[in-house]
């Protein structure tokens, strides 16, 4: 069983098979699925070790424990312990190269629409060379000529990126929203069950927004400062209540009838969300009491105990982390992308309600082919790619930029630390305020409010 799983793993490497793994009583996999699974191992182990450059622990626990760390950093001309491979710079120039390497593959692929092409074959498999491909272009941003302009010039570039994979995010949270909607709501007039589902999550999510209204007006607000706090939070809370209003109007419902609260009821916990973690961004205020400066409107997670500083911000990068995955590969699916460029509401009418309805593949039935020794892999793109692969890579390539800037804190760079992903900024506060905007504004477009 070895031997043929080696050649099958060295067909994957350095030709076109789809990868697959070892044990053949893995579930079947798809080479559409195989082929996204490979390009996100890809991004996140490069994210991985970006996140380990903007760590000062990290880079103190490598300073100790690896042997002969100040010789190899001096043999490597990477300056006293290696102070050009850290910080805000050399995250910087990594980012760039990952960029560069999904950016010419989404040049690379524009117009496939075949799989049997020799470029849907490089896209598909060659791991090993790609692999090398793409070390060579983190490597290579590290020897770039007039490093402060290209440092300057890269960095406005990532945030314009970056924003618009936000976009993107909160384009796919509607398009998800309206689909949970109708995929349950074509279950009730065959069980009736799917009704009280439908009304059982919404007062849920209605209840997680309203609970987390209350806590934010409890906690980041203040009698005698904090007054944006109070604006956004008033704002905020309005628009979500305006939308639930409208959801259910008669007159929406003429124009839009799957139109309900499950989607405003989504929309409101993610707005409270980005509020929450907007307000949480914002740089901490002081008022004068007793004649002290005390620090108000501020998380009440810490209690002075560096450990649980740590976990916080340890869920807030996994958060962090699913977000840009979530956003990468559903959002190249066939129904999403469809979803993202059409802007209307495309789903078949004939939809089985599934309480997993997100993970029903776009695709039929296809023959399978036994990779030996291994997993079985169905070649599901035999008759045409079942997603576009130019904006796979696009989608990767923004993502790649969204990383570089959230781990740099944006435009507060120059002291930013993984371990103070969570501090307060003004750039990271208005960029989430103006995605929950965004996001209202968008649900509204989308659910033909404004047409």
């Amino acid at each position: 069983m070895c031997e043929p799983c080696c050649l099958s793993q060295l067909a994957c490497c350095c030709g076109s098979a789809a990868c697959s793994l070892c044990c053949g009583c893995c579930p079947k996999i798809k080479q559409s699925t195989s082929t996204r699974f490979m390009y996100t191992l890809f991004f996140m182990l490069v994210t991985v070790t970006c996140v380990i450059m903007m760590s000062p622990t990290v880079e103190k626990a490598m300073q100790e424990h690896i042997p002969f760390y100040t010789e190899l950093c001096n043999k490597l001309n990477a300056g006293e312990n290696c102070s050009t491979l850290v910080g805000y710079s050399a995250v910087y120039k990594v980012c760039f190269g990952m960029a560069c390497f999904f950016f010419l593959f989404s040049v690379f692929t524009i117009r496939v629409r075949t799989s049997m092409g020799c470029r849907a074959a490089v896209h598909n498999g060659f791991w090993f060379f790609k692999f090398v491909a793409l070390l060579a272009c983190c490597a290579g941003g590290f020897f770039l000529p007039n490093q402060e302009t290209f440092l300057e010039v890269w960095r406005y570039v990532g945030a314009a990126g970056g924003f618009l994979f936000i976009i993107i995010q909160l384009m796919l949270l509607v398009q998800f929203a309206h689909r949970w909607n109708q995929n349950w709501s074509s279950g009730v007039k065959y069980n009736k069950t799917w009704y009280a589902a439908l009304a059982l999550v919404t007062l849920v999510l209605f209840s997680m927004a309203v609970g987390a209204l209350v806590f934010m007006i409890r906690f980041y607000t203040d009698p005698e400062a904090c007054f944006l706090n109070k604006l956004f939070l008033g704002v905020n809370g309005g628009l979500c209540f305006v939308v639930s209003l409208l959801a259910i109007s008669p007159c929406i419902q003429t124009f839009q009838p799957t139109s309900g609260l499950l989607q405003s009821a989504i929309i409101s916990v993610y707005v409270m969300y980005l509020t929450f973690s907007a307000l949480a961004s914002k740089p901490a205020e002081m008022v004068e009491r007793n004649g002290e400066n005390v620090t108000v409107c501020v998380f009440p997670y810490n209690s002075g105990e560096q450990s649980e500083s740590n976990i916080v911000t340890g869920i807030g990068t996994a958060i962090m982390f699913g977000c840009i995955l979530y956003s990468c590969l559903i959002s190249t699916t066939k129904r999403s992308s469809t979803a993202l460029q059409v802007y209307r509401n495309d789903f078949p009418e004939n939809e089985r309600a599934r309480c997993c309805f997100c993970c029903v593949d776009d695709t039929e039935d296809y023959d399978d082919e036994k990779t030996a020794g291994g997993q079985n892999v169905k070649y599901d793109e035999k008759e045409g790619t079942i997603y576009s692969y130019c904006y796979f890579h696009f989608v990767f390539f923004l993502g790649s930029l969204y990383v570089m800037m959230t781990v740099t804190n944006w435009f507060h760079y120059e002291n930013a630390k993984i371990e103070r992903l969570l501090e307060g900024s003004w750039s990271v506060f208005w960029i989430k305020m103006a995605s929950c905007w965004h996001c209202t504004h968008h649900y509204s477009d989308i659910s033909g409010w404004t047409r």
